[in-house]
């Protein structure tokens, strides 16, 4: 390409069904978070059902004797934030690899999507899932850095349960347990994303597919799976 091709050139080479691609990925992919984090009452998510839980470890936790297994059990959780970080990482020194050596980039899509465009086209595609890693990577940095405050405010607990100031400090732990939570499935949910926006490669329809597949994956992991009757069978007794 050129090195006087204004913003604006680059604009025109993608069509309109691009830019309605775009917009149906981001739309869905704030949609689902949404969804997933103020679900119906009736039909709660299983982050949701998942943060009652988090609430009764904090509580159980006031009475155990040790506390060896919630420590064991936090270190594990941030372990596997660690690990998430680490791989959203590598994959954004892959992609941002992959924008330095453009040509090589254009010469293998373009043999995907059967067609010839500039090599700024493939660069601006790959951003897209440069970004959904990106903010994966800072979901999962967050959610490691939550599991850490709560691994403090676990440890703030007094060890007597008739100590007035269990419960309120154990309440603190769980809420600052369950934003890490949040935190890392946001970050997942991105990770999903980033792959999913790979379909851009081939073309704004392969895109719009993409978005709608992992909706449908990630609602029924929430709303409709094994795991989630499981959690409210036992909820309910």
């Amino acid at each position: 390409m050129q090195l006087s091709m204004t913003w604006m050139d680059r604009i025109a080479l993608f069509q309109p069904l691009d830019y309605a691609a775009l917009a149906i990925i981001f739309c869905a992919w704030l949609a689902i978070g949404w969804r997933i984090e103020h679900p119906n009452p009736a039909k709660p998510s299983v982050s949701l059902i998942m943060a009652q839980y988090r609430r009764e470890w904090m509580t159980q936790m006031i009475t155990r004797q040790p506390r060896i297994f919630d420590s064991q059990m936090i270190s594990t959780l941030r372990q596997s934030t660690a690990f998430f970080a680490s791989t959203s990482m590598i994959a954004l020194g892959g992609t941002l690899a992959l924008l330095g050596n453009s040509e090589r980039l254009s010469t293998v899509v373009e043999d995907l999507a059967l067609t010839e465009l500039p090599t700024v086209v493939w660069e601006f595609k790959m951003l897209l899932p440069l970004f959904f890693l990106t903010n994966g990577f800072l979901k999962f940095v967050w959610s490691n850095r939550l599991f850490g405050y709560c691994s403090v405010l676990m440890a703030a607990v007094p060890n007597d349960p008739e100590d007035r100031r269990a419960p309120p400090l154990a309440s603190k732990a769980a809420e600052i347990n369950i934003t890490a939570a949040r935190s890392f499935n946001r970050g997942l949910r991105s990770l999903y994303f980033a792959l999913a926006s790979l379909g851009w490669i081939v073309g704004p329809i392969p895109l719009t597919v993409a978005a709608m597949v992992t909706v449908i994956i990630i609602w029924r992991r929430e709303f409709t799976s094994l795991s989630r009757r499981i959690l409210l069978e036992n909820e309910q007794g």
